[in-house]
């Protein structure tokens, strides 16, 4: 494409989306882990009270991610109550369905997890100025996690271990609806013992994490609004138990950043339903690993193949 066309498209993006001016675009939606947010990071918005009323009508949603290819295809169940404006608590269950690769997605065939979500609203979004940010903290709690580091123990010693993983964090989030260039931007910070989440196990030690995303709100038909973002999420550089399969033994695997590039639909004002579509970037070589053979010792490559996987989700609340 001519860098002309792609000038002339980017104006009429940002000359459309200022004509969000004025309206109450707010992330309504539930992550992949049951908080408030974008696909895969949390924001500092909670679900909505309606005013004068404390609690809020439950949000609830549903999100599937195809990694068929090793890790195996993620659905989530979630519900999450609102307290105030200023709280909120959320329960997922995330269900596993086992991958298509016969030397690694063994360590996922497991049926999946318990995820626990909890957020508080220090500075709502626009408090006292315009400009001011909003500023919340929360944690996650997955819990009956036996992906990846789990199965190895169960390869090691014959005894299957369950993992409890945790997230603490605090994150910054601006919706900005005026001209002329109208955004959501949402920037964090975490400590985690998770890898990828849960998906990839225990991570080898409690450490931090920077988390993000950024948003263009586009006005659509019928008074919705098209918001194409992309997000990401560090990752620890490896998960416990991995080393030992690695070649050469004790090596460390790399998990990259994860990626995610979505659209949303969703209402302008007072939104009561959020769509998702977009792909994902998680892991692909994370290594190597070897294997005895007549011919003598054979490399083979870690390969997860989920550096492109299809994802979708949708949360609704009344």
């Amino acid at each position: 494409m001519k860098i002309t066309k792609v000038s002339t498209i980017a104006v009429g993006l940002l000359a459309a989306a200022a004509l969000l001016t004025g309206t109450q675009l707010d992330a309504q939606n539930l992550t992949l882990e049951g908080q408030t947010g974008g696909f895969i990071t949390p924001t500092a918005y909670v679900v909505y009270s309606a005013k004068k009323h404390f609690f809020s009508y439950p949000a609830v949603g549903y999100h599937f991610v195809d990694a068929s290819k090793v890790i195996g295809n993620i659905s989530t169940f979630n519900i999450a109550e609102g307290f105030g404006n200023r709280a909120e608590l959320g329960y997922t269950r995330s269900v596993h369905q086992e991958g298509n690769s016969p030397m690694f997605s063994q360590l996922w065939h497991f049926a999946g997890m318990n995820i626990v979500s909890g957020k508080v609203v220090a500075i709502r979004d626009g408090q006292g100025s315009p400009i001011t940010p909003g500023l919340a903290a929360g944690f996650v709690v997955r819990t009956g996690d036996k992906f990846v580091t789990g199965a190895l123990d169960q390869s090691f010693t014959g005894n299957l271990k369950s993992y409890t993983n945790e997230d603490l964090y605090a994150v910054v989030t601006k919706t900005w609806l005026h001209a002329p260039f109208p955004f959501l931007a949402n920037l964090g910070w975490k400590a985690t013992n998770a890898s990828i989440f849960g998906i990839g196990g225990q991570a080898t030690r409690f450490g931090g994490r920077l988390f993000g995303g950024l948003g263009i709100p586009i006005p659509g038909p019928f008074k919705t609004a098209i918001v194409p973002a992309a997000g990401f999420s560090q990752q620890p550089p490896t998960s416990k138990n991995l080393g030992a399969i690695l070649f050469p033994p004790g090596g460390r695997a790399h998990l990259p950043t994860t990626l995610d590039y979505a659209v949303r639909l969703t209402q302008k004002e007072n939104p009561h339903f959020a769509f998702d579509i977009g792909v994902g970037q998680v892991a692909g070589m994370i290594g190597t690993t070897a294997a005895i053979t007549p011919g003598g010792l054979v490399l083979i490559p870690v390969n997860l193949q989920a550096r492109s996987v299809f994802g979708v989700g949708l949360s609704l609340r009344y």
